[in-house]
């Protein structure tokens, strides 16, 4: 079997509910859909969800890196070795890492589908489900307990709230959400990036009886230092996120200790290989995982649904990427019930999509 074709595309998406983080407000994403064809019938998809932002990825970077790099590296080769053309990739890929992502879902979808098992059953099968949290953003505190409201109505039972921008107000929003939702949901708060070592230090001396459940990504992502000065002096799990990029911020973070769990993003690290590896880094200092997403349709949502369901430690999911996306044309690659994903029991990544 040898791939004959690969073919990309764009979808715009709107998200039916704009949101605000430290650094930005979302009211809409593209993703890039890929298809690999190979001679034995068998087809495989992926995305990419480029965010200049994070990636240093557009939409336009993504489809040509696949027509000019991926295209003549691949073309004519067994679609079974993965980790053959995931190394081989990674030499041009490097800035480019949900480009990468998006042919590492297509081939693995294909390894699924050649060997008639989903995905999270080849990779170790651990669980067959996982809760997710759902994410707040930046808003009035009114709007915030609202929207919190909401989500438990509809059975979830894990909120992330953003921050980062106003540490009063995000003291007051988490504070406001915890008596509005009761003591039995769990929230964790998002800084992405927004806090000085000092008001990090402040944000969680001040909300001890909010019960947060980890803060993630307090201080900037240049200064992975800044991590291990607010992880060894809060009480409860900081976590990296921007600052976890490749396997080798992995090590770092690691070796020198300065956190306590890791955010691990498919569109980030470049697919479910390169975060197979970066786990092991984690398991191996005792560092909890949270698989995380972008403004993902489904089909990448699966994907990293898939990574999570195989591994022990990972522990927690933020896979709400899909949510309110109107136009994606994968919504329905997984399954959500009160809260908890569960994966599509086909072979693959457990969808079949149609093509432009």
């Amino acid at each position: 079997m040898r791939i004959t074709a690969i073919e990309t595309w764009p979808v715009e998406m709107r998200h039916a509910h704009p949101y605000t983080i430290a650094y930005e407000t979302i009211d809409r994403t593209t993703n890039v859909f890929v298809r690999i064809e190979t001679s034995g019938g068998i087809v495989g998809y992926g995305c990419a969800a480029p965010d200049r932002m994070v990636t240093g990825e557009t939409p336009e970077s993504v489809i040509r890196v696949i027509r000019d790099v991926v295209t003549p590296e691949l073309s004519g080769q067994d679609p079974l070795r993965i980790a053959r053309h995931v190394h081989e990739l990674q030499q041009n890929l490097a800035e480019h890492s949900s480009a990468l992502a998006a042919v590492d879902m297509a081939l693995y979808d294909i390894l699924g589908k050649r060997a008639g098992l989903p995905i999270w059953r080849i990779l170790g099968g651990y669980r067959r489900s996982i809760r997710t949290s759902v994410t707040i953003g930046i808003m009035p505190v009114g709007e915030s307990i609202a929207e919190a409201r909401s989500w438990i109505e509809r059975g979830f039972h894990c909120l992330k709230v953003k921050g980062g921008r106003d540490l009063g107000e995000d003291i007051e929003r988490v504070t406001k959400i915890r008596e509005a939702v009761g003591e039995h949901v769990r929230l964790r708060f998002d800084a992405n990036q927004g806090y000085t070592v000092k008001e990090a230090l402040a944000f969680v001396r001040s909300t001890r009886g909010v019960a947060i459940e980890l803060l993630e990504q307090p201080t900037p992502s240049r200064k992975p230092d800044l991590l291990g000065r607010v992880t060894g002096r809060v009480p409860i799990p900081v976590m990296a996120d921007e600052s976890l990029m490749n396997l080798r911020d992995a090590f770092r973070l690691a070796r020198k200790e300065l956190v306590d769990m890791v955010n691990i993003k498919l569109m980030k690290v470049g697919g479910i290989f390169e975060a197979l590896q970066i786990n092991a880094v984690a398991r191996s200092a005792n560092l909890q995982v949270m698989i995380g997403c972008m403004d993902e349709a489904g089909l990448g949502i699966a994907a990293g649904l898939h990574f999570a369901l195989a591994r022990p430690n990972v522990a927690y999911a933020d896979l709400d990427g899909h949510l309110g996306l109107v136009g994606d044309p994968s919504h329905d690659a997984v399954i959500i019930r009160k809260g908890v994903l569960y994966p599509q029991e086909t072979p693959g990544l457990g969808f079949e999509l149609k093509g432009p």
